[in-house]
């Protein structure tokens, strides 16, 4: 099981996808660690995001807890704070690290709203490779702004040696946005096309299987319905600012399946509230198709990525 624990709704930048930072949350209302202690052992992996992460003053209790409880966690974050960032990696090197690059320079900066924010993420990327971070990467959320920046910046991840993690725009509660749209989604889907195939060229089987997920990126831009089923609430949840399990972020309407700060997260987990949600998941039309939901549905059906890239990567058929 996989969780995404959001630290805070606060953040620096001021995205064109996201609204988060007009709906911001105070410091005071904020789960601390003592919350993130009661969630069980043993999870696969913990994304910790936002918000902007290290606007939090007391992020490495939550670090120290977290990875208690997980075999791999990664903050997801813009990179803003480089020295907070390398404090960080120093007292946790076992810790990854995403941070949000939009586009080239000039791009990046526009659709973040942050002066300077591609020089503050790339030296943060410098600098944690620099201290010894292995689990490094880039991630970026493609919309017709900046699409044909992508296959760039996949090619400077890769000459840097770091990973790269792409999503799209999507509309939700947790975004505060319901009017992003695909202007030409033919055009984005054959840069995420792109994609998939450099990735195919490696001799990296992850990247095989990044190569699937971008296939599945081309396929909800163009509007196709999801290709693996959608089991958030079940293979993995969400941890909002206020301590609230929810089944994921994608959703137009918040679903609580309970209140960590009041109950365990056994209580939580085997409620009737927590079945009713899981229900209303089963009945979801929105196709999303974003990492948190996909890694795990991947996972546990393997067979169908991989006869995606048995076909695609060793010549059993042609074309996507």
């Amino acid at each position: 099981m996989e969780a995404c624990i959001i630290v805070t709704y606060r953040c620096n930048a001021k995205c064109h996808m996201c609204n988060t930072w007009q709906f911001p949350t105070k410091p005071a209302e904020e789960i601390t660690a003592e919350t993130v202690d009661k969630l069980p052992t043993g999870l696969d992996f913990i994304n910790i995001t936002g918000g902007e992460p290290f606007l939090r003053q007391d992020l490495d209790k939550i670090i120290e807890i977290a990875l208690k409880k997980t075999k791999r966690l990664v903050i997801s974050s813009n990179g803003y704070f480089t020295e907070r960032m390398v404090a960080l990696g120093r007292k946790f090197p076992q810790i990854g690290v995403r941070i949000s690059i939009e586009g080239l320079p000039a791009a990046n900066d526009k659709l973040r709203g942050i002066r300077d924010g591609f020089d503050h993420g790339l030296r943060s990327l410098i600098e944690l490779k620099n201290l010894g971070i292995k689990d490094l990467g880039f991630g970026m959320t493609v919309s017709d702004a900046n699409a044909k920046d992508m296959i760039e910046l996949y090619r400077l991840a890769d000459s840097m040696g770091l990973e790269f993690a792409t999503a799209s725009t999507h509309n939700s509660y947790y975004f505060h946005k319901l009017d992003n749209t695909f202007h030409d989604p033919e055009m984005i889907a054959g840069e995420f096309e792109k994609i998939s195939c450099e990735l195919l060229k490696t001799n990296r089987p992850k990247n095989w299987f990044r190569a699937y997920f971008n296939h599945g990126m081309a396929n909800y831009v163009r509007g196709g319905r999801r290709l693996l089923p959608c089991e958030v609430g079940t293979d993995m949840f969400f941890v909002d600012p206020w301590g609230r399990i929810m089944p994921c972020n994608g959703m137009d309407c918040e679903m609580s399946m309970g209140d960590l700060t009041k109950q365990s997260f056994d209580e939580i987990w085997n409620s009737e509230q927590a079945k009713s949600v899981r229900e209303t998941v089963q009945c979801c039309e929105k196709s999303c198709w974003m990492i948190g939901s996909v890694a795990p549905a991947m996972k546990k059906d393997i067979m169908t990525p991989l006869k995606w890239i048995l076909k695609h990567k060793f010549g059993f058929g042609n074309g996507f």
